[in-house]
């Protein structure tokens, strides 16, 4: 059996969300090919649920997959050594989390190759194109900092309430989950949410991700992304305290 891919060519629109690849296709959720990674594409895209990813060698390739993996922020689950770290560090003044401080460099830091394995599929395009987001105010990053060195960062894009994770890195235990953390607890003070997890993983199962119909999945973006943002986006330990207070109990 063999399968079309749409070839985008810079300005084209995007195909509908029912021509990706069906599960049982060797590339399941794949849209689209080709077009130009700009800030511009990059609203387009995640207004309509398609996302980036791809290795450097290759075009943009542009994804919808059926099932969608979705956090909601008052579904995450923290486990008691999360919980322990997370209130040693709030207890702890030389911890603390920010965000919008540092984007450009949790991006690159996301890149950068793993102790288990490469370097991400975030290239140089995908920085710039990012940070352009950023400095529209539609990407915004968590950071985690011990003294003034930053240790853990994730960074996402933000429509209207709609969140769409898309990396995180730590240099130490729990780093990126004591940010995922203090995320869903600002998603529920500013009620904001769902938030895309893009692929099914059982590290997210495991934090409370589920898989959602990619209908039911485009419904609350639809919803989600008319209602207004936060603005402006900071955070600090006491806001944390008190967005974390029941995980933290």
């Amino acid at each position: 059996m063999s399968w079309s891919l749409t070839r985008l060519r810079p300005g084209d629109a995007f195909p509908p969300l029912s021509a990706a690849l069906p599960a049982h296709a060797p590339y399941p959720g794949l849209l689209a090919a080709g077009g130009r990674l700009d800030a511009r594409t990059l609203r387009a895209a995640y207004a309509q649920g398609i996302f980036p990813w791809f290795d450097a060698d290759e075009p943009p390739l542009w994804w919808s997959p059926d099932p969608r993996m979705v956090l909601l922020p008052q579904a995450l689950r923290v486990s008691r050594t999360l919980r322990r770290s997370a209130r040693r560090r709030l207890a702890d003044a030389r911890w603390s989390v920010r965000v919008d401080c540092d984007f450009r460099g949790v991006m690159l830091a996301c890149a950068a190759p793993r102790r288990r394995g490469p370097g991400t599929w975030i290239g140089a395009s995908v920085v710039d194109a990012y940070c352009a987001l950023h400095a529209e105010g539609l990407a915004h990053s968590f950071e985690l900092y011990c003294d003034a060195q930053r240790v853990a960062g994730l960074y996402l894009v933000n429509l209207g309430a709609m969140l769409f994770g898309e990396s995180m890195y730590t240099r130490v235990d729990d780093g990126s989950k004591l940010l995922l953390m203090a995320l869903c607890g600002f998603a529920q003070r500013h009620g904001l949410g769902p938030i895309d997890c893009q692929q099914q993983t059982a590290h997210l199962a495991s934090m409370g991700a589920r898989a959602w119909p990619r209908d039911a999945f485009v419904q609350a973006l639809e919803r989600a992304r008319h209602r207004a943002a936060p603005a402006p986006w900071h955070y600090d330990a006491a806001q944390m305290r008190s967005d974390c207070a029941a995980w933290l109990s």
